[in-house]
């Protein structure tokens, strides 16, 4: 019976007890660490910012003859991530004729927007998947892989373009809006 007053006591104490308070989380790392759907949050977040931070007048920089402009890098991520959704079941946008339109859409707003249509068509599709799914067969490129495997290659593909995007960026004295420092305000 003692022990029992005294836990409830105990107990009774600590709702008095003010505990410090965990503080938010950082939202440039929401989404890291939890799955897929989380990191893909993440990085389609970071394509998106660095997209919109980029001046318009910079979309055409390339970094020598023959390489991918910061537009054309875009473009080919919204179309290979169309393409890969398709071997996976979702049909190409009816919209996306070519892979030339790497070459031929250029405009800051085009781009955006069909970076963001790409970007979401990756989630959209994901949310949609029933059990099983990911160990369905498709074939690609004279292979045969699971959709698992295809959404793989769809996040590295990513991070991989994410790299370059962000070291056209820094040729460009661009900062990306996550590597920026805080402002005196923020930091309080």
């Amino acid at each position: 019976m003692k022990k029992s007053f005294l836990l409830l006591a105990f107990i009774f104490a600590l709702g008095s007890v003010s505990l410090p308070q965990t503080p938010p989380p950082d939202p440039q790392l929401e989404g890291i660490w939890e799955g897929y759907d989380g990191e893909w949050g993440h990085v389609s977040r970071q394509l998106i910012e660095l997209a919109n931070v980029i001046p318009a007048d910079k979309y055409g920089w390339r970094p020598a003859p023959g390489v991918r402009s910061i537009s054309e890098v875009f473009m080919h991520i919204a179309i290979a991530y169309f393409y890969l959704l398709s071997v996976t079941g979702p049909k190409m946008p009816a919209d996306i004729t070519s892979d030339e339109m790497e070459e031929t859409v250029k405009s800051k707003p085009e781009v955006i927007a069909y970076l963001k249509r790409s970007l979401e068509a990756v989630k959209t599709a994901r949310a949609q998947l029933k059990p099983g799914d990911l160990e369905r067969k498709v074939k690609i490129q004279g292979k045969t892989v699971d959709v698992d495997g295809i959404d793989l290659r769809i996040i590295i593909h990513a991070n991989e373009h994410m790299g370059q995007l962000v070291a056209y960026a820094r040729m460009n004295g661009i900062v990306p809006p996550w590597s920026q420092p805080p402002t005196p305000a923020a930091k309080k």
